[in-house]
């Protein structure tokens, strides 16, 4: 009778109780530093509040005037906000496609069962030094290598291939070129981790199988190794996507600000901290931002439905 009663009174000790107060203080946090903000931001955007010079215009309720105002072509006919949406997408194309499959291919080498390759912890502390480096002073780095007195332009000089210095901000495609290798080289490293960490964590007696069988090495990785991988790989093309969205720092201080050559490379959040600058412009601020935030949940949800694949 005691051994049943004791039984009885395990079962009917819940756990659950301890489970939800360990995660509490993430749900708390994330109310305070995250969705209210978002809420806020949302808020906001229906509002005019802006400061021109001393005087303080708003909070005044303009409905959509804002949104309105952003897909108004300006004076010389250009929507402003598709011009830096494409931008944005431009230079995270640019630089994430060959981030990926970079990254993809090192880690396919790095983990290959027919190379063992030894030194594997050595070979991710050097790829992924480069994420370690502030973006800012990375840029930096590059403005002075490439500019008009830089080390690169000497060497140009000094070898003969040119007699003046080049002006490697003056065009779109230099510029671009610079923005996204930057971005390539600080990021490949961490997604190389991470797909690494994904191959790893499948079953090796996979591998060694299909050895036995005679797979070559292009039918084990896309019968086996690819649609293993795919839930690391969507993982990672998202988030690498929503960082390019969120584009700010390379472009911001390799650019002074400014987008050069005529704006083409300004990204959508540089758009956005030109409106937060001077004018503290919360209502045509929280606007941008509600629009990056639909552009990243569209891309998002085709990037995972195109990836995805279906049970």
């Amino acid at each position: 009778m005691n051994e049943q009663k004791l039984r009885r009174n395990q079962k009917g000790v819940s756990y659950a109780k301890w489970g939800y107060l360990f995660i509490l203080p993430f749900f708390i946090a994330y109310f305070i530093f995250n969705f209210a903000p978002q809420v806020l931001t949302i808020y906001n955007s229906f509002f005019e509040n802006y400061r021109e010079g001393l005087k303080q215009v708003g909070p005044n309720f303009v409905g959509f005037g804002n949104y309105i105002k952003l897909f108004t072509p300006d004076k010389n006919g250009t929507i402003n906000i598709l011009k830096y949406t494409g931008n944005t997408l431009a230079l995270w194309i640019m630089g994430a496609v060959p981030q990926i499959v970079v990254a993809l291919l090192l880690a396919i080498f790095f983990t290959s069962y027919r190379l063992k390759i030894k030194g594997q912890q050595f070979f991710k502390t050097v790829i992924y030094m480069p994420n370690l480096i502030m973006a800012s002073a990375f840029s930096m780095l590059f403005f002075t290598l490439f500019s008009n007195v830089g080390p690169v332009n000497q060497l140009i000089q000094a070898w003969g291939w040119s007699d003046i210095p080049i002006d490697f901000f003056a065009y779109k495609g230099t510029v671009r070129g610079l923005i996204c290798t930057m971005n390539f080289l600080m990021w490949f490293g961490n997604t190389t981790i991470l797909l690494m960490a994904g191959i790893m964590g499948i079953d090796q007696d996979l591998f060694e199988a299909a050895n036995l069988d005679g797979a070559t090495s292009i039918q084990v990785f896309f019968k086996i190794t690819l649609p293993l991988l795919m839930p690391i790989l969507v993982y990672t093309v998202i988030t690498a996507m929503i960082g390019g969205l969120q584009m700010f720092d390379v472009p911001q201080v390799l650019t002074k600000g400014k987008g050069m050559p005529d704006r083409t490379s300004m990204t959508l959040v540089m758009y956005l901290n030109n409106y937060l600058g001077g004018s503290k412009n919360y209502g045509m601020s929280g606007a941008i931002s509600v629009i990056i935030f639909i552009i990243t949940g569209i891309l998002s949800l085709f990037v995972f439905r195109t990836l995805k694949k279906k049970d």
